[in-house]
C-alpha cells in the first residue's frame, strides 16, 4: 500500500479506516498499551498495488471502514494480496447487505423477522397487499436507520416506494420485514471470537420505534443470558464473522430475533455502559489469530 503509515517496520497488525471515530482510536490506543506496533492506514489516502504477489501474507488487517463500498473493495484487494482481514470479504458482503445476511441467518436456523423482497414498485405493492401491514422497508445497503420506514397502510407504502423509484437502482431492490411488536428497545451484543463480550439495551430517544444510537437513543447494560449468548454466537458464525455487533429484538410472539449483524460494529456506548474493555479483547483476539 502506498502513501500510508503501516508501522515502523512493516507491522504485522494494522488497521484500515475511512473515518477515525472513537472506536478506531480506542483500538489503536489499546494496541499501543500492549506494546504492539500497529500500522494505521486511511483508506481514502491509500493506493494498493494489486500486483504485489502475496506481500501481506504475514499480516492481519482490522477492517474498520464505515463505507460499505470502501470496506468491501479494500478488503477484496488486501485479502487478495495475502493478508488476513478481520472481518473477511465474505463477512463484509453478507453483513453489508440486509437481504444477504437475512438469508445466511435463516439458513443457519437463527431466528429472524419474516421478510420478503421484490424488484419493482408493482411487485412490492402486490406483495404488501398479500402479506398485509404494517411492514418495515429497509434499503438492502445502509446504516444508522437511514431510509428505513414503517409502512402502516397502502397509502404510506405507495408514497415511500414511489420516492425510491427515483433513486439509485440499488434502492429498487425492495426488502420488507414484518413489524415486530416488542418493548421500546433492542439489544446490541458484541461478539469477539467465541465470546459475547458485552451487551446493551438501546432505547429510542423520543418514543420512536427506531432504536439507533445515532438517532438519539439511550443505553443500559443487558445481562447476557444463555439464550442470548447462543443466538449471538450462531449469528456471528452464520456470516463467518470474527468480530461482530449482533442486533436483536425481543418479540412478544417469537422471543429473541436477530435483525442485523454488523461487520465494523460501533461499540463506544457498549464500553461506556458496561465498562468492558472491548478494544483490548479485540486486540487479544487478533494476536491469537496471528499466532495460529
Amino acid at each position: 500500500m502506498g502513501g500510508v503509515n503501516t508501522g515502523k517496520t512493516g507491522s504485522s497488525l494494522f488497521i484500515l479506516y475511512d473515518q477515525l471515530r472513537w472506536e478506531e482510536k480506542a483500538i489503536i490506543e489499546s494496541a499501543k498499551k500492549k506494546g504492539i506496533d500497529i500500522g494505521i492506514a486511511n483508506c481514502r489516502d491509500t493506493i494498493i498495488d494489486l500486483e504485489q504477489n502475496m506481500e501481506y501474507s504475514d499480516r492481519i488487517m482490522i477492517q474498520r471502514c464505515v463505507s460499505y463500498y470502501n470496506n468491501v473493495h479494500s478488503t477484496a484487494a488486501i485479502e487478495g494480496l495475502g493478508a488476513t482481514v478481520i472481518n473477511s470479504l465474505q463477512t463484509a458482503i453478507y453483513c453489508g447487505n440486509k437481504l444477504f445476511s437475512h438469508m445466511e441467518l435463516r439458513k443457519a436456523g437463527v431466528p429472524v423477522p419474516r421478510a420478503f423482497c421484490a424488484f419493482s414498485q408493482e411487485s412490492a405493492l402486490k406483495g404488501l397487499g398479500v402479506r398485509g401491514y404494517p411492514k418495515v422497508i429497509k434499503p438492502v445497503v445502509g446504516s444508522w436507520g437511514r431510509l428505513i420506514a414503517l409502512l402502516k397502510d397502502k397509502d404510506s407504502a405507495e408514497a415511500v416506494i414511489e420516492s425510491r423509484e427515483h433513486m439509485y437502482p440499488l434502492y429498487h431492490v425492495y426488502y420488507l420485514e414484518d413489524y415486530i411488536t416488542r418493548p421500546p428497545r433492542d439489544i446490541r451484543a458484541i461478539v469477539v471470537g467465541d465470546n459475547v463480550a458485552a451487551a446493551i439495551y438501546r432505547y429510542s430517544g423520543d418514543g420512536s420505534w427506531k432504536t439507533n444510537m445515532a438517532l438519539g437513543g439511550t443505553a443500559e447494560a443487558c445481562n447476557i443470558t444463555k439464550d442470548l449468548e447462543d443466538i449471538c454466537l450462531r449469528a456471528a458464525k452464520a456470516v463467518k464473522a470474527e468480530i461482530a455487533g449482533v442486533d436483536l429484538m425481543e418479540s412478544d410472539e417469537y422471543g429473541l430475533l436477530v435483525h442485523e449483524v454488523n461487520n465494523t460494529t460501533e461499540f463506544k456506548n457498549t464500553v461506556r455502559v458496561t465498562g468492558v474493555d472491548i478494544p483490548s479483547i479485540m486486540i487479544d483476539h487478533c494476536i491469537k489469530l496471528k499466532k495460529h
